[in-house]
């Protein structure tokens, strides 16, 4: 962290390396935020989750929740938040909206999953689902999808498929949870 100012580009892990008070400061922010107890997701998503993709995954506003941790630490609210604000650089999570679920798109709806992926009894098994999910993807033959399962909404995981160029839709699951389509672009 660039002389310890905490900004949405921060690291969950690194946040909580430096200020390990700031735990129960944001368990406080979102009931999304509890997973941090849990072993496997704290080294692991914390590890590569921005402050920004943890505020999508919780349905805050990246601003909001940096300056919420830079008051509890005692650091100017303002200082480089504008681009936040603007919606420019690299803060914001735009891969996937943080807001209400929406009907899944065409393509993601089109048809059943060839597989799906519990993500949430991956993490209660201590499984890291990274490895899981890409073997499942890379089997995907054309037009097949691939269903992950989960009760949040995985913004890191979601942006790194997209990185790998698959193409990822957030829907309803139909056991109430998420469901992340995955596809071959």
């Amino acid at each position: 962290m660039s002389q310890d100012l905490i900004t949405p580009d921060t690291r969950v892990a690194q946040l909580l390396e430096r200020w390990p008070e700031l735990e129960d400061v944001l368990l406080a922010q979102a009931p999304a935020f509890a997973r941090l107890k849990n072993p496997v997701l704290r080294r692991t998503v914390a590890r590569v989750a921005t402050l920004a993709q943890a505020a999508a995954i919780a349905g805050l506003h990246p601003r909001d929740l940096v300056v919420t941790l830079r008051r509890a630490v005692g650091q100017p609210v303002d200082e480089g938040l504008g681009a936040v604000d603007r919606g420019l650089g690299g803060h914001a999570c735009h891969a996937v909206d943080p807001g209400p679920v929406e009907a899944l798109p065409e393509w993601a709806a089109a048809r059943p999953p060839a597989a799906i992926v519990d993500l949430d009894a991956l993490l209660a098994d201590g499984e890291v689902p990274l490895k899981r999910v890409f073997d499942e993807a890379a089997r995907l033959e054309p037009r097949e999808l691939l269903e992950l399962r989960v009760s949040f909404r995985p913004v890191p995981l979601i942006e790194r498929l997209q990185h790998h160029r698959y193409r990822c839709a957030v829907g309803q699951a139909a056991d109430g949870r998420l469901a992340v389509i995955v596809a071959k672009a």
